[in-house]
């Protein structure tokens, strides 16, 4: 999972099994849709997950997180966000 920060200032959340290629077809405007007219992106937060359906899962969960929580985890303060979206050690 990872979370970009786009130019406006918002975040954007996704899953890949290549997160470096994923990164880059972002930068290059050819990621999401979302993520074309905010260019340019900083992949700003990422974490693993033991599997595709782990990952989609709690790529939902981030999607769910409010703008506070999801910039709380960015700032490393997964204590204060949704189990559910945080890492797991």
């Amino acid at each position: 999972m990872y979370l970009l920060r786009c130019r406006d200032g918002s975040l954007y959340a996704g899953a890949t099994n290549d997160l470096a290629a994923r990164v880059a077809r972002h930068a290059a405007g050819r990621g999401a849709r979302y993520t074309r007219s905010r260019l340019p992106v900083v992949l700003v937060w990422t974490a693993t997950a033991r599997g595709r359906g782990a990952a989609l899962r709690r790529e939902a969960a981030l999607k769910r997180l409010t703008r506070a929580e999801k910039l709380a985890l960015v700032a490393g303060a997964a204590g204060r966000v949704s189990r559910a979206a945080a890492p797991r050690r």
